[in-house]
């Protein structure tokens, strides 16, 4: 039996993330974004948008997930896949597509990215445990997927983080009766993976910025779950 999890979620976050505390974040967005696209780094440049604006440590991450250089997010745009998937393999970022369902799924802070991405603030840090929500994100991936007829997924877990054995498990039991052919690898390097692939399926910033194609198959799946989300919306800073 699965506990009842709010992924992502901290104590802090109903101040921290206030409706006053998010258009902070926004002006404070709009002055990071301004250094990186004269070519600061983003770690400096977070560091001092952050000290500028007394940002708490959770409020910097969501910049930092939030926010890239204009011509970074050009090119995950010119990536992403707006055409139809039928009969097509996608490659799965698995614990970056659930752990992001899982922590909206949660009513927990969700940042919808420059890119027009879902990220979260949850952090993996190695451990992962499967909660109530798990199986409601393996669920709402599987029927996206179905609706778009791909002939096969393959899920790439991080073989180090813990339990990725038990989602592995989890993933096959909750699609064995998918209408698309499943596989799940658990090994090292998934980002190193995926960097090669098309028709990945992803948030993580890295991954997009070098892998062939992607599909933003979260921002798809809660666009038509249609709920309400505690979302920090960055996307309007690239016109």
């Amino acid at each position: 039996m699965t506990k009842d999890i709010r992924r992502g979620y901290a104590l802090n976050d109903e101040k921290e993330f206030s409706d006053e505390s998010i258009n902070k974040l926004i002006i404070a967005g709009e002055d990071l974004l301004y250094l990186l696209n004269r070519d600061y780094k983003i770690k400096g440049a977070s560091t001092f948008v952050g000290n500028h604006y007394l940002l708490s440590e959770r409020q910097r991450l969501a910049l930092v997930r939030g926010i890239s250089k204009e011509e970074n997010i050009t090119l995950r745009k010119s990536k992403e896949i707006k055409c139809d998937l039928l009969g097509e393999i996608v490659h799965i970022d698995g614990f970056n597509t659930i752990i992001t369902l899982e922590v909206a799924l949660s009513k927990s802070i969700v940042i919808k990215s420059m890119d027009g991405t879902i990220r979260d603030l949850a952090g993996l840090r190695g451990t992962y445990s499967v909660i109530d929500k798990t199986y409601v994100a393996i669920k709402l991936i599987k029927n996206m997927l179905e609706k778009y007829k791909i002939s096969k997924a393959i899920f790439y877990l991080d073989a180090p983080v813990s339990n990725s054995g038990r989602l592995k498990m989890k993933i096959l039991e909750e699609l064995s009766f998918a209408n698309f052919e499943v596989e799940v690898e658990n090994i090292n390097g998934v980002d190193k993976v995926l960097e090669t692939k098309e028709n990945v399926i992803s948030s993580d910033a890295i991954i997009l910025d070098k892998c062939k194609s992607f599909y933003n198959l979260n921002d798809k799946i809660l666009k038509e779950l249609n709920i309400e989300l505690n979302v920090i919306d960055f996307s309007k800073l690239y016109i």
